[in-house]
């Protein structure tokens, strides 16, 4: 199946300030990520962002905090998004959901099998999630393929959102971001 632009969204999960450091190439997740959302950013694809128990983990860090809409930010005390009803009814109305963030053995992985469970389709962005541990990374990527979540790389949400070539969107984004 492929990711269509009108029927999706961003969900970015628990990206904080006092789990950062310990995550594994968080730098470059950080990076990846931000990436993925200026990309939905331009592409108009609704984020939504979730932060797990702030008062403990902290928030969103600053550098994506900047660039994500206020107003769709969730706190929750689940681990799954699609526990926490607040979280739930924010994302209810698409049937796509595309989500990053940390970390995927924990929160990505019951936000995305929960998701899957309630009849959503699910893309996890392998290279813009990432756990303490490369082990813990990994075996939930592979926990995602066996339960049909689709595992998917940025380039291809990107690619996907845009459709086709020769557009004004197309061109400012390959000019852009795609290097």
């Amino acid at each position: 199946m492929l990711i269509k632009p009108d029927t999706s969204c961003l969900l970015v999960v628990d990206i904080q300030g006092k789990l950062v450091p310990a995550v594994y190439e968080s730098e470059q997740m950080i990076n990846n990520c931000r990436w993925l959302i200026e990309v939905a950013k331009e592409l108009q694809i609704p984020i939504l962002t979730s932060e797990q128990y702030p008062q403990g983990l902290g928030h969103t860090i600053d550098s994506l905090k900047a660039i994500l809409p206020s107003e769709t930010v969730m706190e929750k005390v689940y681990f799954s998004c699609a526990t926490e009803s607040q979280c739930r009814a924010m994302i209810q109305p698409y049937s796509q959901v595309i989500i990053i963030g940390m970390e995927s053995h924990v929160c990505v992985l019951q936000t995305a099998l929960e998701l899957k469970q309630q009849n959503h389709e699910v893309f996890v962005v392998a290279d813009c999630v990432s756990s303490r541990s490369l082990h813990d990374k990994e075996l939930a990527l592979a926990r995602f393929r066996q339960n049909g979540v689709e595992v998917v790389s940025r380039e291809m949400v990107a690619f996907e959102w845009m459709q086709k070539a020769a557009t004004d969107s197309f061109r400012h984004i390959s000019k852009n971001f795609l290097r």
